[in-house]
């Protein structure tokens, strides 16, 4: 939704489809979560006023321009559950869910966490990498845990079923949210330290700490979270994780949660073979040669996620 409302504030219309149909129907996609990240730059294509300290208002305006562009995509149905998927699949559309990046645009006013939820959000992250009023991001400091205040929001996102997704939080953020779930908690884009050494990377006690919430991983194309040797960050090595989290967690908790953003320019590439999701064939290739059967990888595409979206 970034790039939606990066186009559309520049006077552009479907961008969606004019822009990414093409490699999403090319990558046999058939649903997707369309984030709302209201960025952290100055970029100047923000209205005036709308610095990177705007978040409420950035926000704001995505959600305006999400809205105008599902109005323009008789292709695309916007969906809450799973049934609602399923349906939008077999009436021949692709379907979306949306997500939150960071939840620094609720400022001090958990009331907007039910705005939220009335508007379709169904999970989001407490954070992007920055250090915001509920928690500390995955370049901050690894110690500090949530804040009160970030407590009760994750009570309010369990209780408006909007699903905490842990991507993009810290460890001690991750730890104070895993003493408090009551439902299942994702990590929509992250991939295993033990196999890249980053900190927007889990360990394999968060593996199996997601594990137990009956939660989800999904797996991140971006190469500097598949392994630290430029010449390793490929689709086989992204399937090693995969088979890493499956050999931890058990199949079942492994899915695709891809972050393909080379529409942002230089240092977003996705790993070779995975530069866009048109190419999404290519991890599915290295995961029936690592030994996952059909079934299992069709669970790793689609089943596994929308199994925690009731």
């Amino acid at each position: 939704m970034y790039d939606v409302t990066r186009a559309r504030l520049h006077g552009a219309c479907r961008v969606l489809e004019r822009c990414h149909l093409g490699r999403l129907r090319s990558g046999n996609i058939e649903g997707l979560v369309l984030a709302l990240w209201p960025g952290v730059g100055d970029e100047p294509f923000w209205p005036a006023g709308m610095d990177a300290g705007s978040h409420a208002a950035r926000l704001e305006q995505m959600l305006s321009c999400a809205q105008a562009e599902f109005r323009e995509c008789p292709w695309l149905a916007v969906v809450r559950t799973a049934a609602e998927a399923e349906a939008a699949k077999a009436a021949g559309k692709l379907y979306a869910f949306l997500g939150v990046e960071g939840l620094a645009a609720i400022g001090d006013d958990l009331d907007r966490i039910d705005a939220l939820a009335g508007r379709g959000v169904r999970l989001a992250t407490l954070t992007w990498n920055e250090e915001n009023l509920l928690a500390t991001g995955a370049k901050g400091d690894p110690q500090k845990g949530l804040t009160p205040l970030g407590k009760q929001a994750v009570r309010c996102l369990q209780k408006r079923n909007i699903i905490v997704d842990v991507s993009h939080l810290n460890d001690g953020g991750f730890r104070d949210v895993m003493l408090m779930a009551d439902d299942p908690v994702i990590a929509s884009h992250s991939n295993c330290r033990a196999l890249c050494d980053v900190p927007r990377n889990l360990t394999d006690d968060q593996l199996r700490a997601i594990r137990d919430t009956g939660g989800v991983v999904g797996l991140n194309v971006h190469h500097a979270f598949v392994h630290a040797e430029r010449s390793k960050q490929t689709a086989e090595m992204l399937a090693c994780h995969a088979a890493h989290m499956a050999d931890v967690m058990g199949v079942e908790h492994v899915a695709c949660g891809f972050d393909f953003c080379e529409y942002f320019g230089p240092g977003n590439e996705g790993a070779e073979g995975l530069e866009n999701c048109s190419q999404t064939h290519n991890l599915f290739f290295w995961l029936e040669k690592l030994g996952f059967s059909a079934g299992e990888r069709e669970m790793i595409a689609r089943e596994n996620f929308l199994r925690i979206l009731s």
